[in-house]
């Protein structure tokens, strides 16, 4: 391993080759999370459901609406399979970007269409990857920097899809952020805690203000834990960017979606994905950015 290591911070542009060819592996998997996730998760809770009403009600018709979905699903099984015929992929048919190429983004079997998505988040994964290797090189940081980057791909594009923030995925994030501030990965231990604290608290304030002046609900409670996580990463110094960039981006997505009528007033949309955007961005060039931002407005 110290060889390979070795080899790569003398070679960069094999590193880079490495990086993006598992950038590309990952994003596969990163796919097979974002669609299966929810399903475990939907099917855990109607288990739990099932198993509760089971023990305080009699009738078997009475709980016939809550059993556990027969999708035996998890992330190893079943193989991969077309969306529309739920045919089991060969091998060579589930190469990463390679694949979508050969057989022009549709199902071998069905000739369907494939959703370019998959493709998309291979591809985007890879030059994500790639970024974080190129910013910090051949280091345990461009490795975390990887991991951070995968664990914000998953929750963007499953909150795009379902509105939701995983604690599965959320907490373990926080955790890791404040295990690695224990030996100055990115930050140390107190601007960790005190990132992870704000984060949190900061839109925990936002969502009672917002809840008590319109009795609605503007923010979700995985985003409270999202930006807490983000926080334990780039340390509470840098929230405030955060902030900014993750509301700036969304506004500017919401006029773009109301000018090309594809969003319905009052319809609410994923804020997830924006704090993830403005977390990774921060984590990557957050000094940059915080320098440019002081500049512009001349603190």
């Amino acid at each position: 391993m110290s060889d390979l290591v070795l080899f790569f911070s003398q070679n960069s542009i094999p590193y880079y080759f490495f990086v993006i060819l598992i950038g590309f592996l990952l994003g596969s998997f990163l796919n097979v999370v974002i669609y299966r996730l929810p399903i475990i998760m939907e099917n855990g809770f109607i288990q739990e459901i099932h198993l509760f009403l089971s023990e305080h009600i009699t009738t078997a018709e009475s709980i016939s609406d809550f059993r556990p979905s027969s999708q035996n699903i998890n992330l190893c099984y079943p193989r991969s399979f077309c969306p529309n015929c739920k045919h089991n992929l060969s091998w060579w048919q589930n190469i990463p970007i390679f694949s979508y190429l050969i057989l022009k983004f549709k199902c071998y079997f069905c000739q369907k269409p494939i959703s370019p998505r998959y493709f998309f988040i291979e591809l985007f994964t890879g030059l994500i990857l790639f970024i974080c290797a190129y910013q910090f090189g051949v280091s345990w940081q461009a490795f975390w920097a990887m991991f951070f980057s995968l664990f914000l791909i998953t929750m963007a594009f499953i909150d795009i899809d379902h509105q939701l923030l995983p604690d599965t995925l959320t907490l373990p994030l926080l955790w890791l952020g404040l295990i690695l501030s224990l030996f100055g990965v990115f930050i140390y231990s107190e601007t960790a805690i005190i990132g992870a604290s704000f984060g949190y608290l900061i839109l925990w304030s936002l969502y009672w203000v917002f809840k008590l002046l319109t009795k609605k609900e503007g923010i979700g409670y995985g985003d409270f834990k999202l930006l807490a996580a983000i926080g334990a990463w780039v340390g509470w110094q840098i929230l405030p960017i955060v902030l900014l960039i993750s509301a700036l981006s969304g506004v500017i997505f919401a006029i773009i979606l109301r000018c090309l009528k594809k969003l319905e007033m009052g319809k609410p949309i994923s804020f997830g994905p924006f704090l993830a955007l403005a977390g990774w961005l921060s984590l990557i060039w957050g000094q940059q950015i915080t320098k440019f931002y002081f500049n512009l407005f001349q603190f």
